[in-house]
Protein backbone atom coordinates (compact mmCIF):
# COMPACT_ATOMS: atom_id res chain seq x y z
CA UNK A 1 0.00 0.00 0.00
CA UNK A 2 2.55 2.51 0.64
CA UNK A 3 4.18 1.96 -3.04
CA UNK A 4 0.98 2.78 -4.32
CA UNK A 5 0.45 6.03 -1.85
CA UNK A 6 3.92 6.89 -3.26
CA UNK A 7 3.31 6.48 -6.80
CA UNK A 8 0.06 8.63 -6.52
CA UNK A 9 1.74 11.85 -4.22
CA UNK A 10 4.42 11.75 -7.46
CA UNK A 11 1.60 11.63 -9.96
CA UNK A 12 -0.71 14.21 -8.21
CA UNK A 13 0.50 15.16 -5.81
CA UNK A 14 0.08 18.57 -6.90
CA UNK A 15 -3.64 18.20 -6.88
CA UNK A 16 -4.02 17.80 -2.65
CA UNK A 17 -3.58 20.96 -1.97
CA UNK A 18 -7.13 22.36 -1.63
CA UNK A 19 -7.86 22.18 1.98
CA UNK A 20 -11.28 20.72 2.66
CA UNK A 21 -14.39 22.64 2.67
CA UNK A 22 -15.47 22.40 6.48
CA UNK A 23 -11.21 22.65 7.77
CA UNK A 24 -12.09 26.31 8.37
CA UNK A 25 -15.07 26.52 10.88
CA UNK A 26 -13.63 22.94 12.19
CA UNK A 27 -10.50 25.34 12.89
CA UNK A 28 -12.55 27.79 15.15
CA UNK A 29 -14.18 25.38 17.23
CA UNK A 30 -10.72 24.30 18.28
CA UNK A 31 -9.62 27.53 19.15
CA UNK A 32 -12.80 28.07 21.28
CA UNK A 33 -12.37 24.84 22.42
CA UNK A 34 -8.40 25.88 23.55
CA UNK A 35 -7.43 23.18 21.32
CA UNK A 36 -3.39 23.01 21.47
CA UNK A 37 -2.12 19.37 20.43
CA UNK A 38 -3.64 18.10 16.99
CA UNK A 39 -2.74 14.81 15.06
CA UNK A 40 -3.53 14.94 11.45
CA UNK A 41 -4.61 10.78 10.94
CA UNK A 42 -3.41 9.95 7.13
CA UNK A 43 -2.00 13.43 6.52
CA UNK A 44 -0.86 12.68 3.29
CA UNK A 45 0.90 15.65 1.22
CA UNK A 46 0.20 17.88 4.01
CA UNK A 47 -2.65 20.47 3.38
CA UNK A 48 -4.22 20.02 6.57
CA UNK A 49 -0.86 19.55 8.68
CA UNK A 50 0.19 23.09 7.21
CA UNK A 51 -3.27 24.57 7.34
CA UNK A 52 -3.02 24.33 11.25
CA UNK A 53 0.59 24.94 11.86
CA UNK A 54 -0.59 28.28 10.30
CA UNK A 55 -3.09 28.89 12.60
CA UNK A 56 -0.85 28.28 15.82
CA UNK A 57 -1.76 24.20 16.65
CA UNK A 58 1.16 21.95 17.30
CA UNK A 59 0.64 19.84 14.86
CA UNK A 60 1.58 16.36 14.41
CA UNK A 61 1.07 14.12 10.95
CA UNK A 62 1.54 10.45 9.87
CA UNK A 63 1.37 9.04 6.70
CA UNK A 64 1.93 5.79 5.53
CA UNK A 65 3.51 7.08 2.59
CA UNK A 66 7.27 8.43 2.39
CA UNK A 67 6.80 10.71 -0.32
CA UNK A 68 3.83 12.39 1.56
CA UNK A 69 5.70 12.80 4.57
CA UNK A 70 8.61 14.18 2.04
CA UNK A 71 6.35 16.74 0.34
CA UNK A 72 4.17 17.93 4.21
CA UNK A 73 8.00 18.54 5.28
CA UNK A 74 8.91 20.92 2.05
CA UNK A 75 5.62 22.03 2.47
CA UNK A 76 5.89 23.51 5.93
CA UNK A 77 9.70 24.31 5.10
CA UNK A 78 8.47 26.70 2.70
CA UNK A 79 5.78 28.35 4.78
CA UNK A 80 8.15 28.38 7.65
CA UNK A 81 6.46 26.19 9.80
CA UNK A 82 7.21 23.55 12.25
CA UNK A 83 4.92 19.52 12.33
CA UNK A 84 6.31 16.66 14.14
CA UNK A 85 5.77 14.09 11.49
CA UNK A 86 6.08 10.57 11.17
CA UNK A 87 5.67 7.54 8.42
CA UNK A 88 3.58 4.69 9.45
CA UNK A 89 0.37 3.14 8.91
CA UNK A 90 -2.54 4.47 10.91
CA UNK A 91 -3.79 0.51 10.93
CA UNK A 92 -0.86 -0.35 13.56
CA UNK A 93 -0.59 0.96 17.14
CA UNK A 94 -0.22 4.65 16.69
CA UNK A 95 3.25 6.10 17.93
CA UNK A 96 1.95 8.38 20.47
CA UNK A 97 1.04 8.13 23.82
CA UNK A 98 -2.40 7.90 25.49
CA UNK A 99 -4.43 11.16 26.07
CA UNK A 100 -2.05 12.99 23.79
CA UNK A 101 -4.09 14.75 21.72
CA UNK A 102 -7.01 17.51 21.94
CA UNK A 103 -8.08 16.48 18.54
CA UNK A 104 -7.61 14.85 15.95
CA UNK A 105 -8.51 14.75 12.17
CA UNK A 106 -9.14 12.73 9.27
CA UNK A 107 -9.54 13.67 5.89
CA UNK A 108 -10.36 10.95 3.23
CA UNK A 109 -8.30 8.18 4.53
CA UNK A 110 -10.16 5.57 7.25
CA UNK A 111 -12.25 4.23 4.64
CA UNK A 112 -9.02 2.70 2.50
CA UNK A 113 -9.44 -0.75 5.08
CA UNK A 114 -12.00 -2.73 5.41
CA UNK A 115 -14.15 -2.50 8.47
CA UNK A 116 -12.00 -4.77 10.64
CA UNK A 117 -9.29 -2.64 10.32
CA UNK A 118 -10.98 0.72 10.35
CA UNK A 119 -12.52 -0.33 13.81
CA UNK A 120 -8.78 -1.01 15.27
CA UNK A 121 -7.93 2.82 14.08
CA UNK A 122 -11.03 3.88 15.74
CA UNK A 123 -10.12 2.41 18.89
CA UNK A 124 -6.55 3.80 18.59
CA UNK A 125 -7.74 7.52 17.81
CA UNK A 126 -9.80 6.95 21.21
CA UNK A 127 -6.63 5.81 23.00
CA UNK A 128 -4.18 8.70 22.08
CA UNK A 129 -7.07 11.07 21.96
CA UNK A 130 -7.90 12.92 25.80
CA UNK A 131 -11.24 12.25 26.81
CA UNK A 132 -13.63 15.18 25.86
CA UNK A 133 -11.09 15.63 22.95
CA UNK A 134 -12.69 16.73 19.40
CA UNK A 135 -12.52 14.72 16.58
CA UNK A 136 -13.69 15.78 13.00
CA UNK A 137 -13.10 12.92 9.73
CA UNK A 138 -14.50 12.74 6.26
CA UNK A 139 -15.05 9.19 4.52
CA UNK A 140 -16.67 7.71 1.57
CA UNK A 141 -20.15 7.26 1.88
CA UNK A 142 -23.33 4.66 0.70
CA UNK A 143 -25.80 6.79 -1.22
CA UNK A 144 -28.63 4.24 -1.75
CA UNK A 145 -29.85 2.33 1.21
CA UNK A 146 -33.35 1.43 0.51
CA UNK A 147 -32.83 -2.18 -0.25
CA UNK A 148 -31.16 -4.78 -1.33
CA UNK A 149 -32.32 -4.33 -5.10
CA UNK A 150 -31.53 -0.46 -5.35
CA UNK A 151 -27.95 -0.88 -3.72
CA UNK A 152 -27.45 -3.76 -6.35
CA UNK A 153 -28.54 -1.56 -9.00
CA UNK A 154 -25.79 1.63 -7.76
CA UNK A 155 -22.58 -1.22 -7.30
CA UNK A 156 -23.50 -2.15 -11.08
CA UNK A 157 -23.90 1.43 -11.90
CA UNK A 158 -20.35 2.12 -10.30
CA UNK A 159 -19.13 -1.44 -11.70
CA UNK A 160 -19.82 0.15 -15.29
CA UNK A 161 -18.00 3.18 -14.35
CA UNK A 162 -15.66 3.09 -12.43
CA UNK A 163 -14.46 -0.70 -12.99
CA UNK A 164 -14.44 -2.42 -9.79
CA UNK A 165 -15.00 -5.46 -7.64
CA UNK A 166 -16.76 -6.09 -4.31
CA UNK A 167 -14.86 -8.03 -1.54
CA UNK A 168 -16.97 -7.74 1.06
CA UNK A 169 -20.08 -6.14 2.40
CA UNK A 170 -19.94 -2.05 1.53
CA UNK A 171 -16.52 -2.72 0.58
CA UNK A 172 -15.08 -2.56 -2.94
CA UNK A 173 -11.31 -2.08 -4.94
CA UNK A 174 -11.23 -0.38 -7.83
CA UNK A 175 -10.14 -2.27 -10.59
CA UNK A 176 -8.56 0.37 -12.63
CA UNK A 177 -8.12 4.06 -12.52
CA UNK A 178 -5.20 6.55 -9.92
CA UNK A 179 -6.58 4.59 -6.85
CA UNK A 180 -6.37 0.43 -8.74
CA UNK A 181 -6.02 -1.80 -5.84
CA UNK A 182 -6.95 0.32 -2.83
CA UNK A 183 -9.88 -0.53 -0.78
CA UNK A 184 -12.62 1.52 -0.14
CA UNK A 185 -15.69 0.75 3.00
CA UNK A 186 -18.62 2.72 2.18
CA UNK A 187 -20.17 4.30 5.23
CA UNK A 188 -23.58 5.64 5.80
CA UNK A 189 -25.16 7.80 9.25
CA UNK A 190 -26.23 4.30 10.78
CA UNK A 191 -22.85 2.52 10.41
CA UNK A 192 -21.21 6.06 11.04
CA UNK A 193 -22.68 5.98 14.76
CA UNK A 194 -22.09 2.46 15.28
CA UNK A 195 -18.10 2.39 14.90
CA UNK A 196 -17.65 6.26 16.43
CA UNK A 197 -20.50 4.93 19.15
CA UNK A 198 -17.54 6.44 22.22
CA UNK A 199 -18.23 9.79 20.95
CA UNK A 200 -20.95 12.57 21.53
CA UNK A 201 -21.85 13.30 17.53
CA UNK A 202 -22.07 16.84 17.13
CA UNK A 203 -23.06 16.17 13.41
CA UNK A 204 -23.05 14.27 10.44
CA UNK A 205 -23.39 15.82 7.03
CA UNK A 206 -22.96 14.93 3.29
CA UNK A 207 -19.51 16.62 2.03
CA UNK A 208 -20.41 19.45 -0.82
CA UNK A 209 -19.00 17.12 -2.95
CA UNK A 210 -21.65 14.51 -2.12
CA UNK A 211 -19.39 11.88 -2.14
CA UNK A 212 -18.16 11.69 1.91
CA UNK A 213 -19.63 11.81 5.47
CA UNK A 214 -18.52 13.87 7.40
CA UNK A 215 -18.39 13.56 11.11
CA UNK A 216 -17.69 15.93 14.05
CA UNK A 217 -17.62 14.52 17.48
CA UNK A 218 -16.38 14.53 21.10
CA UNK A 219 -14.94 10.92 22.94
CA UNK A 220 -16.98 10.74 25.60
CA UNK A 221 -15.80 6.83 27.10
CA UNK A 222 -13.21 4.83 26.53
Amino acid sequence: MAGQWDKIFKQQGKFFTKVQGDISRIVKLFKRRNVKRVLDLGCGSGRHTVYLAKHGFEVYGIDISRTGIKMTRKFLLKEKLKGNLKIGSIYKKLPYKDNFFDAVISVQVLHHARIESIRKVIREIERVLKLKGLFFTTNRRRRIQRNVKILTEEYENLREKFRYRIIAPMTYVPTGGAEKGLIHYLFNKKSFRKEFRHFKIYDIWVESNKRHYCLLGELKSK
